[in-house]
């Protein structure tokens, strides 16, 4: 159990970002699920538990719990509705780092579920047909954040050939306009939410791409923001860790020196294996010794 975790550690660490989100989505579905199931052998209404996590159409509502607007984007209703948002994230997701930077996908997916999510709000409180609904209507799904990751894309490179399972090769704009033709053919359907969502993410990924050819960067502040939230975290953690080690011996440069060459002496190991057999015939802690390595 221990080496699938360390694995899945490494192979989130060295994803690239849309990587990385799909294992967040995934992780979030998986602990959700339990708890649900858990709360539900109990008898609690697991709902109740899941809304504070889902974005409410009700604007009273959403004003108590205003971080669903982020936290919508990464909850799922059952396994088809994962599979195939992340299924989209990670062909587009490719496609996108191809003509943007990891920061940019990050940024975006944020600012897409937040388009999608103020978009979906305003819809049900702005027109007759959605006020019957809006105090038990509930968002959630990767779609909008997805649909954004789509739209920039096809706006910086709309000519991608895209191949299409019985429809064949497709560019990828004449994809990006059935889609959004789609949502909005299916604005009154059973998921208008989720369509009001696809649009409003799709807004947005074509409002990031549109400024940033103009020289702005839409995403900038929400990465900024990431980036300090992780400073903090790394600060903290990097206290924790000279807490850990006051009251120690400290070591003697010989000592230094001499643990320094071991360590080179087995990273020269590690790489002449993996020249050898490749990175799969490499231990889990060899992996562990070289991504450690990397990142001195």
């Amino acid at each position: 159990m221990g080496t699938i975790i360390t694995d899945l550690k490494d192979t989130f660490q060295r994803g690239n970002i849309h990587i990385q989100l799909i294992f967040i989505n995934v992780s979030i579905f998986i602990l959700t699920t339990v708890v649900a199931v858990i709360l539900q052998l109990f008898n609690c209404p697991a709902n109740h538990f899941l809304q504070w996590l889902e974005m409410p159409a009700s604007i009273s509502q959403f004003l108590l719990t205003p971080w669903t607007l982020i936290t919508y984007s990464f909850m799922h209703a059952n396994v088809l509705h994962i599979l195939f948002n992340m299924l989209w994230l990670y062909w587009f997701g490719d496609l996108f780092l191809q003509l943007y930077s990891s920061k940019h996908l990050r940024g975006l997916y944020l600012l897409g579920g937040i388009c999608g999510g103020l978009l979906y709000m305003l819809a049900y409180n702005i027109f007759p047909f959605f006020k019957p609904m809006v105090h038990y209507s509930y968002l959630l799904g990767a779609s909008a954040a997805v649909l954004a990751v789509v739209a920039a894309t096809a706006y910086k490179a709309p000519n991608i050939s895209i191949r299409l399972w019985l429809i064949g090769t497709l560019p990828l704009k004449y994809l990006a306009l059935i889609v959004i033709g789609l949502d909005l053919l299916f604005l009154t359907s059973n998921n208008a939410g989720g369509h009001i969502a696809h649009l409003g993410g799709a807004l947005g990924g074509l409002a990031f791409a549109a400024a940033l050819e103009k020289g702005k960067d839409l995403t900038r502040f929400i990465n900024q923001t990431i980036d300090w939230l992780t400073s903090l975290f790394h600060k903290k953690t990097h206290k924790a860790n000279m807490k850990a080690k006051v009251g120690g011996n400290r070591q003697s440069d010989y000592e230094y020196n001499a643990r320094k060459k071991a360590q080179n002496e087995e990273i020269d190991r590690i790489l002449d294996k993996l020249k050898k057999s490749g990175y799969e015939s490499l231990t889990t802690e060899e992996k562990k010794s070289l991504f450690d390595a990397s990142k001195r």
